[in-house]
């Protein structure tokens, strides 16, 4: 995707926690800037490949730090269960840098670590950062190794609904940027260069969803129900970790809400739902239009074909402008790889 929309190859971080060897030529061949390693069959391929062509990868290892983000279980990343990359309190990351280390084609620019999503204050990143940064120290003590690259991952957090705090990410940004000074300087190394992934914060809050009602069931003293014509083959955070979003008739939308129901999709699944206790008018009915707020960052990268449904397209607004980005899926589409 990058390379055909013309994003310079060289800056691209390459991530993954099982590559397969297509991917690693691919990436290599195509002049990607860094692979970040997860574990020691990757860097023997890496070592593989480039010997091969008698070349040098930039390569960064991912490391887990141990840190728990206090967020979905889901999306914590960083623990040392975890099933990304080399934990440091094991001495699984000792292990592995020694071993990059000793590689011919390969250039060990740094480490990287990333301990989860939803993210709304900077004491995550200042103890990934704490943990991080005595590692670096403690593996040029060790082999000399003078760490050019630290990169902190990703997760500031997007208001999906109104109780989600507001977070202020400059602030946040000066408050680690101090610490990891402060904490450089103690162990007299040189800064690296700072990497930070900003994620859903920059594109989350640009996206929303607008589907069309179907049916609406109301079970008198149980529960009422409106269906829309999509579900979790196109937004199946729900399904996966119970996610929470802002949902609204987008043509009713200054009407009195007192209907309370659930959103649900269409997929022959009962785990098949946008959101829980929504408030929606009680005229809401059938060809009315439904909004999920904040979907810019992960329903299309997400979307599936599940139960052999078309995936929808995606309209760009700017200002009066408009435009198709993304044309919606047909029917003929989904029977265009079948033999």
């Amino acid at each position: 995707t990058a390379k055909s929309a013309n994003f310079p190859m060289e800056n691209i971080y390459f991530h993954g926690n099982n590559k397969t060897d297509y991917d690693i030529e691919f990436s290599i061949d195509n002049g990607v800037g860094c692979i970040i390693a997860d574990n020691f069959e990757e860097i023997d391929a890496i070592e593989s490949i480039c010997s091969a062509r008698g070349i040098t990868q930039k390569v960064m290892l991912r490391l887990t730090p141990g840190i728990d983000p206090h967020t979905y279980e889901e999306v914590a990343t960083g623990k040392v269960d975890s099933k990304f990359g080399s934990a440091i309190e094991t001495g699984a990351a000792e292990k592995i840098t020694k071993y990059t280390l000793d590689k011919e084609h390969i250039d060990l620019c740094g480490f990287h670590c990333h301990v989860g999503s939803q993210v709304f204050d900077s004491d995550v990143y200042i103890a990934s950062a704490k943990v991080m940064i005595k590692f670096m120290a403690e593996m040029n003590e060790k082999y000399g190794y003078v760490t050019k690259e630290l990169n902190l991952g990703g997760g500031y957090g997007v208001r999906y609904v109104d109780e989600d705090p507001e977070i202020d990410i400059a602030a946040n940004i000066e408050q680690v940027s101090v610490e990891l000074k402060t904490l450089m300087s103690s162990y007299n190394m040189p800064m690296p260069k700072i990497i930070m992934e900003p994620g859903r914060s920059i594109v989350a809050d640009a996206g929303m969803t607008l589907y069309t009602v179907g049916t609406v069931k109301c079970i008198p003293e149980y529960k009422n129900y409106v269906s829309i014509d999509g579900g979790m083959g196109d937004n199946p955070r729900y399904a996966l970790y119970k996610s929470k979003y802002t949902v609204i008739c987008a043509n009713k939308a200054n009407d009195e809400c007192d209907f309370e129901c659930s959103v649900v999709g269409r997929c022959c699944e009962s785990g098949d739902i946008i959101a829980e206790n929504v408030k929606m008018p009680s005229s809401i009915k059938r060809g009315d239009l439904v909004a999920v707020l904040t979907t810019g960052a992960y329903n299309y990268s997400m979307s599936s074909n599940y139960n052999r449904l078309p995936k929808p397209g995606i309209v760009m607004i700017n200002g009066d402008e408009d435009y198709v980005a993304v044309k919606a899926e047909t029917l003929d589409d989904l029977i265009r790889n079948d033999m």
